[in-house]
């Protein structure tokens, strides 16, 4: 009994001392931030261009209109003007270019006194055949509903990168659990005899669409670090929010820039889901 009432005062001290506290991170310089994707698919492709904002910061994103941007094709030499779209918010390619299977191509954004400068190569898809659902019941740790399975195959031996965005009924998951990276930590084989979902359920008369990118690794990592950041929660074990290391660089000029340059070609398959006879 004596041995209880200890425990009990110590944590009723534990409690009265527990006090929310907010880091004094102090206002920082805004910073470039670049997010550009590179497809084979004209509506996919956009550039964005703003500034950072303060940790504790509540407003906007400030959009950057003024910059010029282009994308250099290094395997032709050509360059591929953008232009900003005010109802868009992004900068698009003008002429509705794409990207090419294979090609080299650099990013260039000039900002004020600064270029910013970022490459990838557009790398050959892998295979996505077909696409097969079943109906799951309700289990431990699983929801009920329909599962999907991917069938296909990856012929690559390096460069296995990937990034899976999936879109409900037209309407993309962005959630932070709803990003979907996987490289070849566990093979290449991952796609032929079955890969299912298993994080993902659907429902009856769902529209699925699937888009599968093969990136290259810097800009894989740099996901894979934006993921981890979505995942802090900020507690007394997790380490201070960090941004994801920039695949970017200042070609001239000074200061930082922060973001990503993503090239890729895009398989899309869709289904819907429909009761089987």
């Amino acid at each position: 009994m004596r041995n209880g009432y200890h425990i009990w005062w110590v944590c009723l001290f534990l409690w009265s001392c527990q006090e929310e506290v907010l880091l004094d991170l102090g206002n920082t310089d805004k910073i470039p931030v670049i997010e550009a994707i590179w497809t084979d698919t004209h509506s996919v492709n956009r550039v964005v261009v703003s500034y950072s904002r303060d940790y504790y910061d509540t407003l906007p994103n400030e959009t950057i209109s003024d910059a010029e941007v282009r994308i250099v094709d290094e395997t032709t030499g050509q360059t591929i003007e953008l232009r900003y779209v005010g109802s868009l918010g992004h900068y698009i390619a003008v002429n509705g270019r794409t990207a090419q299977v294979g090609h080299d191509y650099r990013l260039e954004v000039e900002l004020e006194d600064n270029l910013y400068v970022s490459t990838g190569r557009t790398l050959e898809p892998p295979v996505l055949d077909s696409i097969t659902y079943q109906y799951e019941p309700e289990r431990i740790f699983r929801r009920e509903g329909y599962y999907l399975t991917l069938y296909g195959k990856i012929p690559f031996s390096d460069n296995n990168y990937y990034r899976l965005r999936i879109s409900r009924n037209d309407t993309l998951l962005n959630r932070r659990s709803d990003y979907f990276l996987f490289d070849d930590s566990f093979g290449t084989s991952i796609l032929n005899s079955g890969f299912e979902l298993s994080a993902f359920s659907f429902k009856k008369n769902d529209r699925v669409k699937l888009e599968l990118y093969r990136l290259n690794r810097d800009a894989y990592e740099y996901l894979e670090q934006m993921v981890n950041l979505l995942f802090n929660d900020g507690g007394l074990f997790s380490p201070p929010p960090e941004n994801p290391k920039s695949n970017i660089e200042v070609a001239q000029g000074s200061g930082r820039v922060l973001g990503y340059f993503m090239t890729s070609m895009v398989l899309v398959k869709s289904v819907m889901i429909v009761d089987k006879e």
